[in-house]
């Protein structure tokens, strides 16, 4: 197994690499289409002898200089956005397709034509940039803050650099942008986690399994540096110092799927290495959200524009499918317009004058359909001051033992109400309590944070008990609770209405999740609200699950935004695994949720002294409205 002695990875590992690194740069203008293409350009590294490869797109025009959009990450430079995913490419409008397309960045035709260059870096390990393969950790962080930097001292650039993508060119944005690269300037992450742990891959502190193993299988691993058959399958181009076995493409690489498999706690190595602060954000930030996202970013969006530390930022809510509202004729103009606000100091959008609001609010009245792009552009929008908006009454609807919910508590009672349900729940068989409001009886908007409140209970079934292995004490230990909530809205019809998720799947308002072991609340932290309970998720928090005993708890449930009108409902589900609207991002991993901890009947407490509720985020109408 050969390997370069200029090897070096970003993390000290020393990666595989079977030839010395070539230079095969290609520069060639491109009249056609108005720019200068160069491919495959090597750019330094503090950390490494190996360099990260990218593609350059830039004006004909060489007498200027140009504010320069990096992308940097995992899904490769050269795969063309139709090949990635063609029904999206269909769909997108024909100003943002070119040969040059590829998925979830901005297209370097148009960006080239409005006076930008454009910079898209393979990430270490993929495409082709040599070097040890682990996503979203702090080693590729550091390698994109070499980008930017060297990026802004470009004979080419003037010397300010941007970043604007979708998902991961998302998410990757908060924490390089907490690094301060020299030369940035504005960041836009359009749908993109600022939390890894509590955003992605263990929200509520259960591992959501489902959606990282397609990612990794699909999107990611199919990209590694030195893979064999790229070409040949029409997913980027074939590495260009050639293939490497399956043994060194093991070697060269960390995979997600084991890594948050053995990992559970935000102090193991593997989770605090890529931790971070939001407050060491100081760049202009306009953070994009989609009330569709409730398994994956919406949080995320939401939580990096509260916690960031910019004096220039602005959070937007949008609504549709996770791909396309990107390439929105109208959304683009409101990126372009933030971006020659904060790079080429042009605002003629107003940013810094006060003539864009501060939050963006996109308000989901009525029933749109699902994936329906043109129906939901009649959602309308309203400007707020804040996040939270600021006249929110934080309103408790109670679960009554009789599955209602309302804004009276259930009468006192010295008897205790219990009601059971199976656990270890999953889409294929669902375990649900659901609570039905009555109709409403006038129209009610609900915007903001909710947190559920709950008192549960979980008792053991005989056959996961081992009494030669076990003694008593580690048996009560080792008991577990997953709580898994959703909150729905129902029609005047009796029928539920459903929203467009990520994928152009039918989804409800918003979902929750806590393993009852991690449910210990940190209320000296900073950012621990009442509307948002903090935890820490660290080793040290772990409390223990008696079978029999009753725990009382509050769970996080994301932000949402619903306005419902008279004669309709909402419902508020608690379930024991994952239900409807949870798509590809399902928790049922067995080796974080084995039956031998989690199997029996969980159940929900009613009497006196233990309510539970719902605190909805109910709107008041502005005076005069």
């Amino acid at each position: 197994m050969a390997s370069s002695s200029s090897a070096q990875s970003q993390s000290a590992a020393t990666a595989v690499v079977r030839h010395e690194i070539r230079d095969l740069k290609e520069v060639k203008a491109d009249q056609e289409n108005g720019l200068i293409f160069e491919k495959n350009v090597s750019v330094p590294l503090k950390g490494s002898n190996l360099p990260v490869r990218a593609n350059i797109y830039r004006p004909v025009d060489t007498s200027r200089r140009y504010p320069v959009l990096v992308t940097y990450g995992p899904y490769g430079k050269d795969i063309f956005y139709g090949d990635f995913h063609r029904a999206s490419y269909s769909q997108v409008p024909a100003e943002h397709k070119s040969r040059y397309a590829a998925w979830e960045t901005p297209e370097p035709v148009f960006w080239c034509r409005h006076g930008y260059a454009i910079v898209r870096a393979d990430e270490v390990g993929l495409g082709q940039s040599p070097g040890i393969m682990d996503t979203m950790s702090r080693g590729t962080s550091e390698a994109f803050f070499d980008v930017v930097e060297w990026a802004a001292e470009q004979p080419w650039c003037s010397g300010r650099v941007g970043l604007l993508g979708i998902s991961y060119y998302a998410g990757s944005q908060w924490r390089v942008a907490a690094r301060r690269p020299k030369g940035l300037a504005a960041i836009i992450p359009w749908e993109g986690m600022s939390d890894y742990y509590r955003d992605r891959c263990r929200p509520g502190g259960i591992l959501s399994n489902g959606f990282i193993r397609f990612w990794w299988n699909r999107q990611v691993i199919t990209n590694q540096y030195g893979r064999p058959g790229r070409a040949s399958s029409e997913w980027g181009e074939d590495t260009i110092e050639g293939d490497l076995s399956p043994e060194d493409l093991e070697f060269n690489r960390r995979d997600q799927n084991v890594d948050n498999e053995k990992n559970r706690f935000l102090d193991d190595e593997y989770y605090s290495k890529r931790d971070y602060r939001l407050e060491d954000i100081q760049v202009p930030l306009l953070s994009v959200a989609n009330w569709g996202g409730i398994t994956l970013h919406l949080r995320g969006n939401v939580e990096g524009y509260t916690w960031a530390g910019s004096q220039h930022k602005w959070l937007r809510f949008i609504t549709g499918r996770h791909d396309l509202p990107f390439y929105y004729p109208e959304e683009v103009e409101v990126q372009r317009g933030f971006l020659d606000c904060f790079l080429k100091d042009d605002d003629w959008a107003g940013w810094k004058t006060g003539k864009v609001p501060k939050v963006s609010i996109r308000l989901r009245k009525g029933d749109k359909g699902v994936n329906d792009a043109a129906a939901e552009k009649d959602f309308s929008t309203r400007p707020e001051n804040e996040w939270p908006i600021a006249r929110t009454d934080y309103q408790r609807w109670y679960l009554g033992p009789d599955l209602s919910l309302g804004v009276d508590p259930p009468s006192s009672s010295s008897t205790t109400k219990v009601i059971d349900y199976k656990a270890l729940g999953s889409m294929k068989d669902p375990q649900i309590v659901s609570f039905q409001s009555a109709a409403f009886e006038k129209e009610t908007e609900i915007t903001g944070h909710v947190t559920a409140h709950l008192n549960l209970s979980r008792s053991r079934q005989d056959e996961h008990r081992d009494e030669d292995e076990k003694d008593a004490a580690e048996y009560q230990e080792e008991s577990e609770l997953d709580v898994f909530v959703t909150l729905r809205h129902v029609g005047e019809d009796g029928e539920e209405i459903f929203y467009t998720g990520a994928a152009g799947d039918p989804v409800p308002l918003s979902k929750g999740w806590l393993r009852l072991s991690l449910r210990k609340v940190d209320t000296s932290h900073p950012r621990h609200r009442e509307y948002v309970p903090h935890r820490n998720y660290l080793s040290t928090d772990i409390q223990s699950v008696a079978p029999g005993k009753v725990y009382e708890v509050d769970v996080e449930v994301w932000p949402t935004n619903v306005v419902v009108e008279k004669g309709g409902s909402l419902v508020f589900e608690v379930s024991s695994g994952d239900s409807q609207g949870s798509g590809l991002f399902s928790h049922d991993n067995p080796v974080d949720r084995p039956a031998s901890k989690l199997a029996g009947l969980n159940h929900i407490h009613f009497g006196d002294g233990l309510l539970n509720y719902v605190v909805l985020p109910v709107i008041p109408p502005l005076t005069g409205m």
